[in-house]
């Protein structure tokens, strides 16, 4: 454990300007808040801020944060108040202090509402002061460097879980490879003994069979560039860790043996002209793989990182990794945000300089609970990243497997809305097409477009998932309360009361509601029943009996309306008869589900018996629907071209098409179609009679399980 005087020392070393006696004080106040305190070790429990705080003084951290550091568990686990802190160092400490003291328990496996509310304490004191994870993250490396004192294997095992899920990214997300490589590698060392002990071993006899591999390949390249011209700072060649060895394994799904690439090399250069340089001589002097070449300087990763990645074959048909970077890359791939301190650059510690924090306070602004702050958060710090541009030139980095919805998000929140197509590289493309490294992408736009239920399925960023799913929301209660005003008024109606404000005021405490928006969403749900609302309103009233209704209303005037935002959000078309614009249309509620509309014959409907029925009728302008047909052709050639050329005729579109049976001589087709009423549905028919490879064409009716 570091002495007060050492830790000083330390500091003054590359900050001669530091303020000593904060330090001292910091010191001094942690010892004795902690004072007989122990460690799982047996070690004073004071040893622990001691160890974090040398952490980062390796790291050329500033003073605040190396006395926040000591501090850091003063208020968890102590006697000590955040009024302390303030008093005793100043408010930029008191903060910092505050922002680690709320990290101190992100539970990655619970989903809960306590790991979202706690991953969502981290990402705004990140966002506020990014030192603020400096802190956390030395505190976590140093308990994973102390983690085989604990007793309790499953507490072990939560906590390198917790590390590699979640800390190990967010070193990596802000450049500290360092320490992303160490935490990765303890978390997997606990994880997996078995596959860590097996590939450990593998690599020492390796070693043995290798002899001097990795000094004779870094002599060759080496010498390589000194005969070049080119002088280095200096080659270093490693084995790679165990962690990143399994993973390769589980990723190209191979053993040991056939993972060629196990050693890497670095080499450092003094400026960006000499990586380009020793790129060239390296690449003249051996064979390089093809696809494996990655230039991290012109286009540099999101969170800064920047160097060049090569894959060399070596005499022996060897595979050597090697990443040249000048000495300044360097310490920021070790150190990532950290390393800028070390310059001096101490301006800006918030997230300006991160645009995937900015990403994450968007989406937690917009998460509607503990399970999506998660996911979300998760999707927005793991994914593997990709660059693609606009037409004007601007880069912008998205996880593999983006879309070009993912892509106009990216750009802005705006723009995202209201895509409605995209050409890539020059070509117009689905929406829904993998976007590939360094393709163009232009987004067209519509003023009148909204976001498409369907992007959730296939956009893959958190900030398009976020949006879209925010729409929806949004669209669902519009919806609900617009259906929802239509039934209060509809039993108020049938109440033949007089309801005045007063009235509704009392009814919605009786309910327990905060506003009338809350009443209309719980009727449009039925979570809140006609029954409950006369009683509400009328107590004493025979609530009951006037509810409920014993056989299907007709269309009458007072009917509720059906139209495209009723469909999105408080109705749903029932799938056994799929009522079509012009049938005639009846409700049947459910509770939970809002309001199923049935044709008002639809055979299912007997089965319903006194049900909860609700008058409707289809709006004026509503001018679309899909219907379902049973077509019966020959089983001959041609067949099924006459019934898609009747449907394009007509201009109905087929949206689904199922095989429900066939024989030697005839095939059954179950099919939905986008037609725009009942009477062009009734056209299709009497068309699809008319090809004489047809033999039956009928709307289907009361059809289990759907098309």
């Amino acid at each position: 454990m570091l002495r007060q005087y050492e830790l000083v020392e330390r500091v003054k070393s590359y900050d001669p300007q530091a303020d000593e006696d904060l330090l001292n004080r910091a010191y001094v106040f942690s010892m004795k808040a902690h004072g007989s305190q122990l460690r799982a070790s047996g070690d004073p429990y004071f040893s622990h801020p001691i160890e974090v705080a040398g952490i980062l003084t390796d790291l050329k951290l500033d003073d605040e944060t190396i006395a926040t550091a000591i501090l850091h568990d003063t208020i968890e686990d102590t006697v000590a108040t955040p009024a302390d802190i303030l008093r005793l160092f100043g408010n930029n400490v008191a903060r910092l202090v505050d922002g680690v003291t709320k990290l101190s328990r992100i539970e990655a496996q619970s989903e809960s509402e306590r790991a979202a509310e706690n991953l969502r304490r981290f990402v705004l004191a990140m966002s506020d002061d990014i030192r603020v994870l400096l802190v956390k993250l030395a505190d976590r490396l140093h308990n994973m460097r102390t983690l085989k004192h604990l007793k309790n294997p499953d507490k072990r095992r939560r906590i390198a879980r917790e590390t590699m899920d979640i800390y190990a990214p967010l070193a990596e997300r802000i450049g500290m490879y360092g320490f992303m490589d160490e935490l990765k590698e303890l978390a997997f060392a606990e994880l997996e003994p078995e596959a860590f002990q097996s590939i450990t071993m593998r690599l020492a006899s390796l070693r043995e069979s290798g002899g001097d591999t990795i000094k004779r390949i870094e002599s060759g390249i080496r010498h390589t560039l000194e005969a070049g011209g080119i002088e280095v700072e200096m080659v270093m060649g490693r084995e790679k860790r165990p962690w990143s060895i399994f993973r390769k394994m589980q990723d190209r799904h191979v053993t040991f043996e056939k993972v060629s690439d196990v050693m890497a090399f670095r080499v450092i250069t003094r400026n960006d002209d000499d990586c380009y340089r020793a790129l060239g001589a390296l690449h003249r002097r051996w064979p390089m793989v093809p696809g494996r070449f990655k230039d991290y300087i012109s286009t540099p990763k999101r969170n800064g990182y920047r160097s060049l990645h090569t894959t060399l074959l070596d005499r022996l048909k060897l595979r050597i990794e090697v990443q040249i970077r000048s000495l300044k890359m360097h310490a920021e791939a070790e150190f990532g945000m950290a390393a800028h301190w070390a310059y001096k650059q101490r301006a800006g510690t918030g997230s300006a300089s991160y645009p995937w924090l900015n990403d994450l306070l968007e989406i937690l602004e917009q998460a509607q609970s503990p399970e999506e702050v998660l996911e979300h958060t998760r999707m927005a710090m793991f994914q593997d990243q990709l660059f693609c541009f606009t037409p004007k030139g601007e880069l912008f980095q998205l996880p593999r497997g983006s879309t070009p919805v993912d892509f106009a998000y990216a750009v802005h929140t705006t723009l995202g809305d209201t895509c409605v197509g995209a050409r890539v590289n020059g070509k117009v493309i689905p929406l829904r097409t993998r976007l590939n490294n360094g393709d163009q992408v232009e987004i067209l736009r519509s003023s009148a477009q909204t976001p498409d239920p369907a992007w959730e399925h296939f956009v893959v960023t958190a900030k398009a998932r976020a949006a879209v799913r925010r729409h929806l929301r949004q669209a669902e209660r519009d919806a609900q309360l617009k259906t929802g005003e239509a039934l209060f008024h509809d039993t108020v109606r049938r109440m033949k009361v007089e309801v005045d404000a007063s009235g509704i005021s009392a009814a919605l405490k009786r309910l327990k509601l905060s506003d009338q928006g809350a009443l209309f969403v719980g009727l449009a749900r039925q979570t809140v029943t006609d029954a409950q609302l006369m009683e509400a309103l009328v107590p004493g009233s025979s609530a009951k009996r006037r509810a409920r209704r014993k056989r299907p209303p007709m269309n009458a005037q007072g009917a509720i309306l059906v139209d495209g935002e009723s469909v999105a959000g408080g109705m749903e078309m029932a799938q056994c008869c799929m009522p079509v614009p012009g049938d005639r249309i009846v409700g049947l509620r459910k509770p939970g589900h809002g309001i199923e509309v049935h044709t008002i014959d639809c055979p299912s409907l007997a089965n319903a018996g006194d049900g909860d029925w609700v008058d409707l009728r289809w709006a004026p302008d509503v001018s679309s629907g899909t219907g379902r047909l049973e077509v019966t052709v020959m089983n001959e050639p041609g067949a099924l071209a006459q019934v898609t050329a009747i449907l394009a005729e007509q201009g109905a579109n087929i949206v689904n098409l199922q095989l429900r049976d066939r024989d030697r001589a005839h095939h059954r087709f179950v099919m939905d179609v986008e037609i725009d009423d009942a009477r062009h549905l009734a056209d299709l028919i009497a068309g699809l009679k008319v090809p004489s490879l047809v033999v039956t064409a009928q709307r289907l009716l009361g059809a289990p399980g759907g098309a």
